[in-house]
């Protein structure tokens, strides 16, 4: 089977290349307990000094995959949660390259990078609403103190399709780069952070989020509750079949 987690590393920059082009690099439980394992890895070795996360084919994500939204659900975090924790707990900074489309948990995993690169035809979108969900990710805090809670309601509460511009202008993303640059541009920026003292450089992130991550990790308690039982609601299952028709 081919890995749908593609790894490549270079000078301590560690690049995670979602890899499942069949899918639109969809994110599976496989998919997400491999990138939460990866990126604990890298974080807990001293061979690392950034991490890149980017999709396939030019597309960074669509988000859960859907068909994984029609089985039962088990006890304990989902795998969606195990890779947002990953992230909320990692002090090597993470940089993203988004190319195509960023949806659902696609767009709130970008809430837990340090720095992101979209290229300038990229889009981003969170439907929850329109599934008959609600939010997850600690979107449903983390996105007002970031966005504004006006632009937060938009993207949230409506699920609006926005794109880098609108991204950048609102502190969402760090910088629009040209369509197929945002990779290149994202590396290099993990070489810049590579080449800093990384102790130093992991102390700063550690202390940036110091006060932040209980809260965070609170909120994705608290938010995977109601989403678990949304995900088996009526409403819920109705929409991810009629989508899945299509």
């Amino acid at each position: 089977m081919n890995a749908t987690v593609l790894t490549h590393e270079n000078d301590g920059v560690l690049t995670l290349t979602i890899n499942r082009p069949e899918r639109r690099n969809a994110l599976d439980v496989a998919t997400y307990l491999a990138l939460a394992e990866k990126i604990r890895a890298a974080s807990a070795s001293k061979d690392y000094r950034a991490i890149v996360i980017t999709g396939a084919s030019n597309y960074f994500t669509a988000g859960n995959d859907l068909k994984d939204f029609q089985k039962p659900r088990t006890s304990g975090d989902s795998g969606g949660i195990i890779l947002l924790r990953s992230l909320i707990d990692c002090d090597l900074p993470i940089i993203a390259a988004v190319e195509g489309r960023a949806i659902g948990i696609g767009v709130t995993m970008l809430q837990h990078c340090d720095f992101i690169c979209a290229a300038d035809n990229a889009l981003f979108t969170i439907p929850f609403v329109a599934l008959g969900l609600c939010p997850e990710g600690a979107s449903s805090v983390l996105l007002a103190q970031i966005v504004g809670a006006r632009r937060a309601s938009d993207w949230l509460l409506r699920g609006k399709t926005f794109g880098a511009q609108e991204a950048l202008e609102a502190g969402f993303i760090t910088q629009v780069t040209n369509p197929g640059q945002a990779l290149a541009i994202a590396q290099a920026l993990g070489d810049e952070l590579a080449a800093l003292p990384p102790q130093a450089l992991q102390l700063s992130k550690r202390m940036m989020k110091h006060t932040q991550r209980p809260m965070l990790h609170e909120t994705l308690n608290y938010e995977f509750g109601l989403f678990s039982e949304r995900l088996q609601s009526e409403e819920a299952q109705a929409a991810v079949a009629k989508l899945l028709k299509k």
